[in-house]
């Protein structure tokens, strides 16, 4: 409820619908958060200093301070965030990058979709169908993977219309 309040400021109710769809979207987040963690990249130097960067930059800024119990939510949320952009570059974005011929088939197995239009006219348009279909395979397995159990009681309770 932190994360939904936070990225839905002004928003004093939300639906069921509206809960269970962003649940949905913060399962994915998550399974990738630990997809990222069974990776390793939770203990890449890099990683850890861009992490360490942030944290003194919150503790310089007076309103923030590690006693805040926010605090703890901001940099897990941080965390979680850096190690989710880093995961995707590997499992999605360089894939799209350093792979023209997987692109060009993804193309051709659904030329259908481009209403005819030349690979040239719609490669911007084919590259995000490519993208968000490697991210639906990733999602897919992760939700075979991992188990998810959600308490549809317990949202509904927080859900107002």
């Amino acid at each position: 409820m932190w994360v939904y309040k936070k990225n839905h400021a002004g928003v004093a109710s939300a639906s069921y619908q509206d809960l269970a769809a962003y649940l949905n979207l913060y399962i994915n987040f998550k399974l990738k958060v630990m997809d990222a963690k069974a990776m390793g990249l939770d203990a890449d130097t890099a990683y850890k200093k861009e992490i360490n960067g942030y944290e003194d930059a919150l503790k310089a800024q007076r309103k923030t301070s590690p006693k805040n119990i926010e605090y703890n939510f901001i940099m897990n949320e941080y965390r979680e965030g850096v190690l989710m952009f880093n995961v995707s570059e590997k499992k999605i974005w360089s894939k799209v990058q350093d792979d023209e011929a997987q692109i060009h088939n993804f193309y051709s197995k659904n030329a259908g979709n481009y209403a005819g239009k030349s690979f040239e006219d719609v490669r911007g348009q084919v590259i995000a169908d490519y993208q968000q279909s490697l991210e639906d395979q990733w999602i897919k397995s992760l939700r075979a993977k991992y188990t998810v159990k959600v308490n549809d009681d317990e949202l509904r309770k927080l859900a107002k219309p």
